[in-house]
């Protein structure tokens, strides 16, 4: 377990992916030998959950060491630390109920803390069951203490893909629990603004904070779909520039099959929200409505994003075809040229080929049949013949712009 850091840093860690994406992806190879081994033993894991008894926890094999967060804070208090033990932070949790607190557990894979969260903190077991699988979409269900949300990051990385990870949130008196499986989110932003103490964050209740990293993460989707509309530019440069190949192609359509992923991730976050909106004040005060109301607004942009990038992917898969159906055509027409030029020029190759002699072996004259098979100039005036065709022909086809691109 990584030994908690001797002082908090006070610059804020930029979540934002590149703009400029690399030149090359994994997309143009095949899939290997370990790749689908991998994606039958996922499928076989998933086979194994069919039928279990409903709130039955599951820990995946691939699932990290938890790490456990605290951050403690009021107008005039914080507190933050890691903590390599549960018992310790509980007990600091329990010490300190009159202030604010946000326990960040990154990592599933310890079923015995996972069974003394759910207990500690009173979480139904559909609720964990939810917080261990392996994908659940955004969405928000009233708990005896607060709210549940689940929300999902994004983020455009280096090989070129959409990658979600799940963060699920439970909202309490004095708390916000917030659950993921990676060590790394987007979440910084929000924690810098705790440790300065001149955000609003400290004076307001702890549901302020689940609005916070709920608005993070939906900001953190401008970012990973601003990548995604560079790498489109990119795309487009190539075709304009007459450097499509099918790997370009390819990349369009794994940046569509993104997309088309990127709005069924947004999608429920506004739907999540819309119903975070209609609920009584009592669960959501109208004080925190209005600031979710801005979320769900960033929402509606988010998903015209992805609906814009969608049809731009449309137009460049047309643009692609259309391109090819161009560098075919030119390729036709300069065969087509080609033919044109050598067919007058068979034709009279052919017509001297077939060698009727002038003299017949009896030594008589046929006066209709080839005089210039005997004439010494006959072979370099044919020459000059085929050469004056070629020119000719080709002077032809320039006035018509059929050797040019007018």
């Amino acid at each position: 377990m990584t030994p908690p850091p001797s002082a908090p840093s006070a610059a804020p860690v930029p979540a934002t992916p590149p703009l400029a994406p690399p030149v090359h992806d994994e997309h143009d190879h095949e899939l290997s030998a370990a790749d689908l081994l991998e994606l039958e033993t996922a499928r076989r894991l998933r086979e194994e959950h069919i039928g279990q008894r409903p709130g039955t926890l599951s820990i995946r094999p691939d699932a990290l060491p938890p790490r456990l967060l605290l951050t403690s804070y009021g107008e005039d208090f914080f507190h933050e630390q890691e903590y390599a033990g549960y018992d310790e932070l509980l007990a600091f949790f329990r010490q300190h109920p009159e202030q604010k607190h946000w326990i960040d557990v990154r990592g599933y894979n310890d079923l015995d803390l996972m069974e003394r969260l759910q207990q500690d903190f009173n979480i139904h077991p559909l609720q964990m069951e939810d917080v261990l699988s392996d994908y659940q979409r955004a969405k928000v269900e009233e708990t005896d203490d607060g709210l549940f949300l689940v929300s999902r990051m994004t983020e455009f990385t280096g090989l070129l893909t959409v990658e979600d990870d799940q963060l699920s949130i439970f909202t309490g008196p004095n708390y916000v629990l917030t659950f993921q499986d990676d060590y790394d989110d987007c979440l910084e932003p929000v924690r810098v603004r705790l440790r300065s103490g001149r955000s609003s964050l400290r004076r307001r209740p702890s549901l302020y904070l689940a609005y916070s990293i709920t608005d993070v993460v939906l900001d953190h989707y401008y970012p990973t779909m601003a990548a995604i509309g560079d790498y489109l530019e990119t795309l487009e440069e190539r075709i304009f520039q007459g450097r499509a190949d099918r790997r370009v192609l390819s990349r369009i359509l794994h940046v569509k099959k993104d997309i088309v992923r990127f709005r069924r991730l947004v999608y429920p976050e506004r739907e999540k929200i819309a119903e975070l909106l209609r609920m009584p004040d009592d669960e959501v005060p109208e004080e925190i409505k209005v600031f979710f109301k801005d979320c769900y607004d960033h929402a509606i942009q988010a998903l015209d994003l992805a609906e814009s990038y969608r049809e731009t992917v449309s137009s460049l898969i047309d643009l692609y075809m259309s391109d090819q159906s161009n560098r075919a055509n030119e390729v036709m027409k300069v065969l087509t040229i080609i033919s044109s030029i050598f067919i007058p020029l068979s034709f009279i190759v052919g017509l001297y080929g077939m060698n009727f002699q002038r003299e017949s072996p009896d030594g008589h004259i046929n006066p209709l049949n080839m005089p210039e098979l005997y004439s010494p100039w006959g072979y370099p005036v044919l020459l000059l013949l085929l050469l004056l065709i070629v020119i000719g022909q080709l002077t032809y086809f320039y006035r018509k712009g059929w050797l040019t691109n007018r």
